[in-house]
């Protein structure tokens, strides 16, 4: 058994909110077009913010509950549209809530990055090198946009999560399954300062066939069965993707958690601002095992199975 438990979540969702209809009438579409196809209702475009910025108001909003920040001892940001390579997110971070000694990095693995950041900072809790850790996933991908590009424009937002973990006095489950691809990588890319490109059909062909795979290896490695599963929480990549796994693994949708409907696609931010609003909602309760599901560029899949 491993001792890891969630304490506290915050989010940050810049303005302005976009609406559906703007993008359909700039892209000449039908009305209803981006609804149908991705699932999505509106995003979010951050607007003379930076990205170090944003990912501070998620954290804010994750200590205006009441939460101490003494004893972190690793802040680790999961992104892909960093500006510096250094000082990297996690440093400003740390400068800005005053830690004064910490590990603080930043890891690019695409959009499961939230993934790789929560899995590092379990093994660092797990040994004993750090009390808490504060896991960030952020992206601001409107700056990256080819507006004329329907299988980008009309999906991806900007926005922010941040989960703060701890080794927990209970005996809870954790388990992770994560890899990396060699092949077929050039169906998702962003080079610096160009577009981000992506090949629809294969990825979603990719995101269905790996991340179903990838989940049923997990459960056979952690003897779990999916009817104890509460939640898949997967990255919020497309409707269609999204049910196409729940098809594969012949579960509910409702088990498969979405609100890409309120938030569009935002990449590493995508996982942690669904587990916040799971707990906003009170969702999920001490006991529940939830599976946190990443999968994108790179290619990377991975995911972790959790008990609340």
């Amino acid at each position: 058994m491993n001792n890891i438990e969630i304490i506290e979540t915050g989010i940050y969702l810049p303005k302005p909110e976009v609406s559906n209809d703007k993008i359909e009438k700039r892209l000449g579409l039908e009305d209803g077009y981006i609804r149908k196809r991705t699932g999505i209702e509106k995003r979010f475009y951050s607007i003379g913010e930076t990205i170090e910025k944003i990912a501070l108001k998620a954290v804010n909003n994750l200590f205006e509950k009441n939460i101490s920040k003494e004893g972190i001892g690793l802040i680790i940001t999961a992104t892909t549209t960093t500006n510096n390579l250094m000082p990297g997110i996690s440093n400003y971070i740390q400068k800005h809530l005053k830690i004064e000694k910490c590990i603080a990095l930043d890891i690019l693995a695409g959009c499961s990055g939230y993934i790789n950041a929560f899995d590092i900072a379990k093994m660092y809790i797990e040994t004993g090198r750090v009390e808490k850790a504060l896991i960030i996933g952020v992206d601001i991908l409107s700056r990256y946009i080819d507006v004329n590009d329907v299988s980008t424009s009309v999906v991806l937002s900007d926005g922010a999560g941040a989960t703060l973990i701890e080794k927990s006095k209970q005996n809870k489950k954790y388990f992770s399954l994560i890899e990396a691809e060699e092949d077929n990588n050039e169906i998702l890319t962003c080079k610096s300062e160009e577009t981000i490109k992506m090949n629809g059909k294969e990825v979603y062909k990719y995101a269905v066939t790996n991340t179903t795979k990838n989940i049923l290896d997990l459960l056979e490695k952690s003897n779990e069965k999916m009817e104890d599963i509460k939640y898949i929480i997967p990255h919020q990549s497309n409707l269609k993707i999204m049910n196409g796994i729940a098809n594969r693994l012949k579960i509910d949708k409702e088990k498969m958690y979405v609100n890409i409907d309120k938030v569009g696609n935002t990449f590493c931010a995508s996982i942690p601002i669904a587990i916040d609003e799971l707990k906003k909602e009170k969702l999920l309760k001490s006991g529940d095992k939830i599976i946190l599901l990443g999968y994108g560029g790179g290619l990377n899949t991975g995911s972790i199975l959790l008990e609340i």
